[in-house]
């Protein structure tokens, strides 16, 4: 075996062994079938990538399909959302196409179904359809509406189509097996009555096509060779076959269904029910804030597209379900903008410092390293004057030997300026220390060559020129749940394990190269972390997004 054929993940093994057995390579077509009730999130992303990946990987098309068949659920924003999210991800769709483009055929199908007596017209409630329909262990019993004649049942089916019944007077279900060990078989429900307004068809249409009759018809319809989707619906891979039984001819490509596991992820939900209910219960302030697991909030947050292709790739497919730890998803990001990212320097909870020996009326302008990592990312100046701003816990009146930076008596370098001493400080009445007195060494400057620049001390710290910093709102994000696994508790509601301090809004003061960034721009704070430019962004106010720390504290205050 070719280490190539090793590295294959289960799926496209299956797609091989039917290259291998005969099918042409030319007929391979995938689809991505997101249903448009709400924003696809991370776990969306695996899929995507998995399908539009062996479109690549395969040289075939890949389709866009929305399955819009609730009306009560499905809106043109989660549609326009959806198209976003799988572009910026990088992927091209051979064809944008809609269950509903398909409502007309599966309609008639439906009818010869009724004419061949392998469906009929249900008039019994949905909670006497689910009772007689049994246990796993106990067989179901027949409708009494069961053996309705032909023709009473087309009739029906056509008052259902005309709008002439109320929702869940009549169903449409098929007449396959009640006895059948996999419930799914026992006369599932192909259509039901639903008086509300489709984003597509408006009010055509007041009976819609349940998900697994719609399904496997469009992927046929389309010409679908393989279809993939999650391991929920291994039991419906039988019903799936059943209702391309009777459709199928055998000039035409009869799709496959095969099912790979879902990925859960740890500290989030990822039920589009569960993420519908945080956005209106107002928890989070939309689908894209960033606190969502969702592509878009991902996105708004500063994840790159290149990171979560690459997390998806690295988690892979696999055939049973996992918790996947989120920390794997910011490993990711980190990844990635350390090669890219742009670094810049910020003091997020500022402390004064004054250099008493440095001209008051004198500023100077440094050059600065945009990234190590790129040598083509160049350089920018920062302006240096006498008054900086440096973060509080970079400065102690007295720390033990461990503590390298800030101290009285002590020496460290500015990051791309000059070696300061911490002399003396000012605090107010409590004792909080509002200013820091240092002296600096005016032959120090970093890159000047000098004997003097060449000293080692054992601390650097970021710092801006007080006169020309820029402030901007921070905003500080942590995880939105405190436990790993908050929806997988018997006794306990999600919401309950809410983190209270899933984001913290704050003033953080810039460097003035700052100025002109926008929105979707990343940035390495120096020492702090790597942030992005908010869509609420403006001129007159910038507006930072925490992406990810440079480490991962989670797992050292869970260690602890």
């Amino acid at each position: 075996m070719s280490d190539d054929t090793k590295s294959l993940n289960f799926i496209e093994h299956i797609i091989e062994d039917d290259l291998a057995a005969g099918f042409s390579k030319n007929k391979l077509k995938f689809r991505f079938p997101p249903e448009p009730n709400g924003y696809l999130h991370i776990g969306h992303a695996s899929s995507i990538c998995l399908n539009f990946g062996l479109g690549l990987r395969y040289d075939a098309p890949v389709n866009l399909r929305f399955d819009d068949t609730n009306p009560a659920k499905e809106e043109q924003e989660y549609v326009d959302a959806i198209k976003r999210d799988v572009e910026w991800l990088g992927f091209n769709w051979a064809e944008e196409v809609f269950a509903s483009d398909y409502f007309q055929q599966l309609y008639d199908w439906a009818v010869t179904f009724i004419k061949d007596g392998k469906a009929y017209v249900d008039s019994q409630s949905a909670a006497e359809i689910a009772e007689q329909k049994g246990t796993p262990t106990e067989v179901g019993v027949a409708s009494p509406f069961r053996d309705r004649s032909i023709e009473e049942n087309l009739s029906l089916f056509e008052a259902m189509k005309a709008g002439k019944f109320v929702e869940g007077e009549h169903v449409l279900r098929a007449k396959i097996d009640m006895t059948s060990s996999n419930m799914l078989m026992r006369d599932p429900i192909m259509y039901r009555i639903l008086h509300k307004a489709h984003h597509r068809t408006n009010t055509d249409w007041c009976i819609y096509p349940m998900y697994d009759w719609t399904h496997g018809e469009s992927d046929y319809l389309e010409q679908v060779s393989h279809s993939f989707c999650t391991l929920e619906f291994a039991m419906h891979r039988e019903l799936y076959d059943w209702f391309l039984d009777q459709v199928v001819s055998s000039d035409k490509v009869r799709p496959k269904q095969r099912e790979f596991a879902r990925r859960n992820f740890s500290h989030t939900v990822v039920s589009k029910r569960k993420l519908l209910q945080l956005v209106e219960e107002k928890v989070v302030t939309s689908w894209d804030d960033p606190r969502m697991p969702t592509i878009s909030g991902l996105r708004r947050k500063g994840y790159t597209a290149e990171a979560i292709r690459n997390f998806s790739n690295t988690i892979g497919i696999a055939k049973r379900e996992n918790v996947v730890d989120v920390s794997l998803l910011e490993f990711s990001i980190r990844e990635h903008l350390n090669r890219v990212a742009p670094r810049v320097m910020a003091v997020l909870d500022p402390l004064k410092v004054v250099i008493t020996n440095y001209p008051e009326d004198q500023e100077e302008w440094l050059e600065a390293e945009n990234n190590q990592e790129d040598e083509s990312a160049g350089y920018r100046t920062v302006p240096f004057s006498r008054e900086l701003y440096i973060e509080k816990e970079d400065f102690r009146e007295e720390a033990n030997k461990k503590f390298f930076r800030l101290k009285l008596g002590n020496e460290v370098r500015l990051k791309n300026g000059y070696i300061i001493k911490a002399e003396s400080c000012t605090k107010d009445t409590d004792g909080n220390i509002l200013e820091v007195q240092c002296t600096y060494d005016p032959k120090s400057r970093s890159g000047s060559g000098t004997e003097e620049s060449l000293r080692k001390v054992k601390g650097t710290l970021h710092w801006v020129s007080t006169k020309h910093a820029v402030p901007a709102e921070i905003r500080l994000y942590d995880r939105l749940f405190t436990d790993e696994t908050p929806d997988q508790h018997k006794d306990k509601d999600f919401m309950e394990f809410i983190n209270p301090d899933s984001l913290t809004v704050i003033t953080g003061y810039l460097e003035p190269s700052l100025k002109t960034a926008q929105p979707e721009d990343f940035f390495q704070f120096q020492r702090i972390g790597y942030f992005n430019v908010d869509k609420d962004s403006t001129t007159e106010k910038l507006v930072f997004n925490k992406t990810v720390g440079l480490r991962d504290t989670w797992a050292k205050m869970q260690q602890k």
